[in-house]
């Protein structure tokens, strides 16, 4: 009976251990996300933009050849794209 009341807390106490732990990770992990977004351009790495080139170049996402091209971009939270050095908003809708 004993060691069986022994297993049953330690059960517990690994359950809560990772319950914590989880928690905890949840906290530090990415905010939700924003309600609206923007694509900014001039800041997608290579092989890192979210869809086609501003030129038309392409029409799928990953395909950018070169760091901060003017016709890549990304999606970034409504009001942040002006923030980040070389980015500004794109006004192009991409190829399709």
């Amino acid at each position: 009976m004993k060691d069986k009341s022994q297993m049953i807390r330690a059960t517990l106490a690994g359950v809560m251990a990772v319950s914590s732990t989880l928690l905890a990770t949840n906290a530090l992990a990415v905010p939700e996300n924003p309600k609206q977004w923007e694509k900014c351009a001039g800041i997608a790495k290579q092989g890192m933009n979210d869809c086609g080139a501003l030129d038309g170049k392409h029409s799928c996402a990953s395909q950018a050849k070169i760091d901060n091209a003017d016709n890549e971009w990304v999606y970034v939270p409504k009001g942040t794209c002006t923030k980040i050095t070389g980015g500004f908003v794109a006004a192009i809708k991409p190829a399709k």
